[in-house]
């Protein structure tokens, strides 16, 4: 029995630590995609977490690394942009933080670069990160910083587009996005929108 009692200990996952929200950055592990359009996402929870002084650890379990700062925990999947949901739904659910209280940071085709803005549910406009978490989270209800990355030139498939370099330094575009997400959860989406929809 001793014996049982330590494999199934250690077998459990490990306790995560207390969080009211989740903010969660979307991209492509690897350097071959770090710079690409698709990972603004993981680009804006970095700078988000440099403000906080904290860095990611990875979860045992789940394929995710996180950080928790007070009440907030911040997090980017491990995986491929098209199967985001399988780190989300579970670290959600680990962590008790309902969709309504999750938020997301992505790549948005429909703004035009240098373009934050906020919005709680909605369509996921053919993005299959968002498609992935809708379908693991089991509701559209949860809060998107969208960062703009424009549409692509005639001739240019979106796919192609959205794997490529960022033109230009994003570096403006990537703070107001990480400050998008923390007056989030300071504020409200309410007040974070007058923010930065005034920009």
């Amino acid at each position: 029995m001793p014996g049982f009692l330590a494999r199934f200990f250690r077998s459990r996952p490990a306790p995560l630590p207390e969080a009211r929200w989740l903010v969660m950055g979307l991209g492509n592990p690897g350097e071959k995609y770090a710079a690409s359009r698709h990972n603004v996402g993981y680009m804006a929870v970095e700078e988000a977490l440099e403000q906080r002084g904290c860095s990611l650890q990875p979860v045992r379990g789940i394929k995710a690394h996180l950080a928790v700062s007070g009440d907030v925990a911040y997090a980017r999947p491990t995986t491929y942009m098209n199967e985001s949901g399988q780190a989300v739904g579970p670290l959600a659910q680990r962590l008790s933080v309902p969709a309504q209280r999750i938020v997301v940071l992505h790549d948005e085709l429909d703004l035009p670069p240098g373009t934050v803005r906020l919005r709680r549910g909605g369509s996921e406009n053919g993005h299959n990160g968002l498609k992935s978490l809708s379908e693991h989270l089991g509701t559209r209800d949860y809060i998107r910083v969208r960062i703009g990355i424009g549409r692509p030139p005639a001739g240019t498939a979106v796919p192609e587009w959205v794997l490529s370099a960022i033109e230009g330094d994003p570096a403006a575009q990537i703070a107001t996005a990480a400050k998008a997400a923390h007056l989030v959860v300071a504020e409200g989406l309410s007040k974070a929108q007058n923010v930065i929809h005034s920009r």
